[in-house]
């Protein structure tokens, strides 16, 4: 379970390392890596030896990273609502934003992967689906870590030593 709201004023500086080293979190940053390394793999295997090295792995653990980064958005958005007019709240919206269209469109290209993996399917081309699922992974991993690197400069603006 998420420890309460850190970083706000008045909170003590330890619940944002509680937040950070919860399991839901760690799961989701471990996925989030696992899928980042694994698309750029797919993506230069792809164009360098048309193949698609660990595809499999990159469906799945896509699904689970889906399912996880659900429950973290919920509880996380629970947690900071409403939206501010600010800085890294835009830029948050702007990472679960992309990170939807990475979802969605991952999804839809696992079912596309499930559908040519039957006994006797042919492979269905889905170009375009897949280059907007690449260059929204890359915005994935912009936003993110433009988001939480301008969280953290709010705190250290707003005077807080610990970063929390």
């Amino acid at each position: 379970m998420l420890a309460p709201a850190g970083g706000r004023r008045g909170e003590p500086p330890e619940f944002r390392a509680q937040r950070l080293s919860a399991p839901l979190v760690v799961t989701l940053g471990v996925l989030l890596a696992v899928e980042a390394v694994g698309g750029m793999v797919l993506f230069f295997a792809r164009l360098t030896w048309s193949s698609r090295p660990g595809e499999e792995l990159h469906v799945w653990c896509g699904i689970a990273l889906t399912l996880v980064y659900a429950v973290y958005q919920w509880r996380h958005w629970s947690r900071v609502a409403p939206f501010r007019a600010r800085f890294d709240y835009l830029l948050g919206l702007l990472a679960s934003l992309s990170m939807a269209l990475v979802n969605a469109t991952g999804l839809w290209l696992g079912v596309a992967w499930f559908l040519e993996h039957r006994p006797g399917a042919g492979r269905p081309a889905a170009p375009l689906l897949t280059a907007l699922h690449d260059v929204g992974s890359m915005l994935v991993l912009t936003f993110v870590g433009a988001h939480v690197g301008a969280v953290l400069m709010r705190d250290r603006r707003a005077g807080d030593p610990t970063g929390g």
